[in-house]
């Protein structure tokens, strides 16, 4: 499982870098997008969390997760330009 091990240390990179932006980012749309990219890299790392225990429900969660985190996005962004 050589290829678990190299998708685990790109997604701690993505989000290494995600953190960073969350953290220095210059505007609040930086933000939002860097906290975007983390549920989508939390999305990846179910999805293989699914493919290494050979767990079908772990794709369930992560079906479920994304489509919240899409809902919620959306939400804030819509915040964002001051309608509701």
């Amino acid at each position: 499982m050589i290829g678990v091990n190299i998708y685990l240390l790109l997604i701690g990179v993505a989000t290494l870098l995600s953190m960073y932006r969350v953290f220095r980012g210059p505007t609040t749309v930086d933000r939002l997008v860097a906290v975007d990219i983390m549920t989508t890299i939390t999305v990846g790392l179910m999805v293989l969390f699914a493919l290494y225990y050979r767990r079908i429900i772990f794709l369930d969660v992560a079906l479920v997760y994304a489509i919240l985190s899409f809902a919620g996005v959306i939400a804030f962004a819509r915040y964002l330009e001051g309608g509701l």
